[in-house]
Order: structure tokens, then C-alpha cells, then sequence
């Protein structure tokens, strides 16, 4: 790995999740020698990681896939068309430890990916990537795949908005309130 900060990509895999196994695409992309980080199927819970974080995956296009401390790849099993955030997210707190014990931060530098098919236009920049964090394939500087789709990063990254807080009124505004009533 070349250094910098780190990163995750996160791409599809095309294929049902319900009667697909994580373990048998894995065993495909060895086959195809495309090996990811991590292969993961967000309905069933399985996970398979088929390389450790400091050898580089095959996943991206040129040097993107040694550009990081780490440049972690994680194959998710299910469809562009249907967000896999709309799912079950079976062992994504276990991926999310993994992920921060190499020091991936939790945040999105290009924002949430596009819909497919919209998301086949969008340009990742060099600016954005070098920042580390995680990101859709779509959004990696170069990539011409529309993957993950309009995925929600804010429930991926288990991070909730911050809650609604009603303003309390001044003092002084609920003292005229009471006289005008």
C-alpha cells in the first residue's frame, strides 16, 4: 500500500442475496482473479474476507487500489436497482469494528451516491478520495460502474441524525403571551 488515508469502496455484486451465498462469490471473484477485502451478504449475516487490508485488492482501476494505508474493498451481494441499506444489514457492526481497527473514518467525503442509473455519471475526484473514509465504486476518481446505487450512508455508517430539539421560548416572549391572554 502506498500510505495516505485510509479508505473503504463499497461496490454490488449483481445477484440475489436470498439465495446467494457470500461464500460462493467469493469463490467467483477468485476465479475471475478479482479478489475483494470482504464479501458480504447483508441479508444472511456471512462475511468472507478473502485478503487482509494491507495487500491490495483488484476491485479498481490503475494504482486506486494500493492508494491508502489501507484501500478496503467490500463486495455487498444484491442489487444497484434496490438499495441493500433498504435490507437487513446482518453483520454490519462486525464489518463497521473491522473497519475502524484500521482506522477507516466514519464519514462519507462525497456525500451519499447517486441513483442508478445517474450515479454512471458521476466523477469521483482526487481531492475528495485523498481525504480517506468510505466510498460507492461510482464515486472513485476514473470508475465508470454505477455501483452501489442511491445507497443510505447514514444508516451504513450506523450514524443517526441528530434529533430535533424544540427552541424553548424566552421568558420575556411567554410573559406578553400571558398578558395579551
Amino acid at each position: 500500500m502506498n500510505g495516505g488515508a485510509p479508505r473503504v469502496v463499497w461496490f454490488i455484486w449483481p445477484t440475489n442475496p436470498q439465495g446467494i451465498s457470500a461464500k460462493s462469490v467469493a469463490q467467483r471473484l477468485v476465479q475471475l482473479d478479482r479478489p475483494a477485502h470482504l464479501v458480504w451478504n447483508p441479508v444472511r449475516g456471512e462475511i468472507v474476507q478473502q485478503l487482509p487490508p494491507s495487500r491490495a485488492a483488484c476491485g479498481l482501476r490503475g494504482d486506486l487500489n494500493r492508494q491508502g494505508r489501507a484501500c478496503i474493498q467490500i463486495r455487498v451481494l444484491g442489487s444497484v436497482e434496490e438499495p441493500f441499506t433498504d435490507t437487513k444489514l446482518d453483520g454490519l457492526d462486525e464489518i463497521l469494528s473491522w473497519l475502524d481497527s484500521w482506522e477507516v473514518p466514519r464519514h462519507w467525503p462525497a456525500g451519499p451516491p447517486l441513483p442508478f442509473p445517474h450515479s454512471l455519471t458521476s466523477r469521483g475526484t482526487t481531492r475528495l478520495w485523498s481525504r480517506g473514509g468510505h466510498f460507492g465504486h461510482s464515486q472513485v476518481p476514473g470508475a465508470v460502474e454505477g455501483d452501489p446505487g442511491a445507497i443510505d450512508v447514514t444508516r451504513l455508517l450506523r450514524q443517526h441524525p441528530p434529533p430535533t430539539v424544540e427552541v424553548p421560548r424566552q421568558r420575556e416572549e411567554l410573559r406578553l403571551l400571558e398578558r395579551v391572554i
